[in-house]
């Protein structure tokens, strides 16, 4: 089975649109088959991108996994920041390109790698929906990862489920970062991880 975090030249494109307003702006993204959340800004997403808007963050960030771009770009637009926003997936990275457009979204940026592998550039704050579905494994070594690229005082927000594993993730990352969970709802929660 594909996932969203592989690139299939051959699975069918059927490009939708879809609008949402997130503390009164509105912003209409394209879509497509091979991205994650295709047919609206899931729960767990707008949680994270609500909690995060919030606070006092300033700087260049980084949106890790950004699928069709829904976090660099309304995080750039109402902060008005310079988010880039990196994924594998090739299609990702093309609707992204396509939203940053038509939202006018003049600070925002793509970049097409696997992972951090070969970025150089340290961010004031990377904000992900990390893929889950990768495994432990992998999923661990992309957020240590993204740790490392994080400048002094930097912070990482993710959003993971309770039952895709919040609390255990919260364990074993203690005494990789100062961690903290700034917000709980509906079974996902919202964590922060600073470097040591």
């Amino acid at each position: 089975m594909e996932h969203y975090f592989t690139n299939n030249s051959n699975l069918k494109s059927n490009i939708q649109e879809f609008k949402v307003k997130v503390f009164d702006k509105e912003f209409v993204f394209k879509t497509d088959n091979g991205v994650f959340s295709k047919g609206e800004l899931d729960y767990g997403t707008r949680l994270l991108i609500e909690t995060v808007l919030k606070l006092d963050i300033t700087g260049k960030g980084l949106d890790l996994g950004c699928g069709y771009g829904a976090i660099g770009i309304i995080v750039s637009c109402l902060k008005n920041l310079y988010v880039s926003m990196l994924d594998v997936n090739k299609r990702a990275i093309h609707l992204a390109d396509m939203n940053i457009k038509e939202n006018n979204c003049l600070k925002a940026s793509t970049i097409l790698n696997d992972g951090l592998e070969n970025i150089e550039e340290k961010y004031d704050f990377i904000i992900s929906n990390p893929p889950i579905r990768v495994g432990k494994k992998k999923l661990y070594e992309l957020l240590e990862d993204a740790l490392l690229h994080l400048k002094k005082n930097g912070s990482l927000y993710v959003v993971i489920r309770k039952e895709q594993g919040a609390k255990s993730f919260i364990r074993d990352f203690q005494d990789k970062s100062k961690i903290e969970v700034l917000n709980k709802s509906k079974g996902f929660y919202i964590i922060s991880l600073k470097c040591c």
